[in-house]
């Protein structure tokens, strides 16, 4: 069977890397206009760092969780997967899935803004680090904020139109590029969440509860 999975935040969340609507998370410390779009990169990049630097902190800090180590069993069963993550986070890879795309970029990579050349971001990133490619002081973190394209739509856009099925875990499937990978399902649809989504009605199929219990026992399912 051909499966397409959408990875969000949700799935992560048990991992202690938090969503964009936890009431006391990282994110409600900052203003989205300021840290996740161009124009607050070039009004303060000091700032937009700075926010990306205690992300990337979270990040390494956190481990992958049963939901993780559920999906790369299914990677390795006799499905074919597309695994495709909203998420910036490399939980999946730390996890030992060796094929991921990340739609909406990565926190371990750097972007040169003044070149396009992409690298191996470090822990901390500064204003100043040049770019190892043209040597600009334009480096961002390596992910897609709001007004920007995410990465690989045409791959994407392929794999849910050539799937058996298509799962979306953790994720509420309101951001728009997302929102339109499910609705270009021509295919089974299974909802994974802890609750209802916004979009609950665009599936066919639905379980709610944590990831880490929710997930496992559909990939045991599914690998039977």
């Amino acid at each position: 069977m051909k499966i397409a999975i959408l990875t969000g935040a949700g799935i992560s969340a048990e991992s202690g890397l938090g969503t964009f609507r936890d009431t006391d998370g990282l994110w409600t410390k900052y203003d989205l206009n300021d840290v996740a779009t161009p124009e607050g990169f070039t009004r303060d990049p000091a700032l937009v760092h700075d926010f990306y630097n205690a992300r990337r902190a979270n990040c390494l800090a956190a481990s992958p969780n049963a939901a993780h180590a559920a999906i790369t069993r299914l990677m390795d069963s006799a499905h074919s997967v597309t695994l495709i993550t909203q998420n910036v986070d490399d939980l999946h890879e730390r996890a030992g899935c060796a094929e991921v795309i990340h739609m909406h970029g990565a926190l371990t990579r750097a972007l040169c803004a003044a070149c396009d050349a992409r690298w191996d971001a470090s822990v901390k990133m500064q204003v100043n680090d040049p770019c190892p490619a043209c040597g600009a002081a334009a480096t961002r973190p390596d992910v897609v904020w709001f007004g920007e394209i995410p990465y690989h739509m045409d791959q994407l856009a392929e794999a849910v139109a050539e799937a058996d099925l298509i799962v979306a875990i953790g994720t509420s499937a309101e951001v728009y590029h997302a929102a339109g990978l499910v609705e270009l399902a021509r295919a089974e649809t299974l909802e994974l969440n802890l609750e209802p989504s916004a979009r609950v009605n665009a599936f066919q199929t639905h379980r709610f509860g944590p990831a880490t219990e929710v997930v496992p026992t559909w990939v045991d399912e599914i690998t039977a």
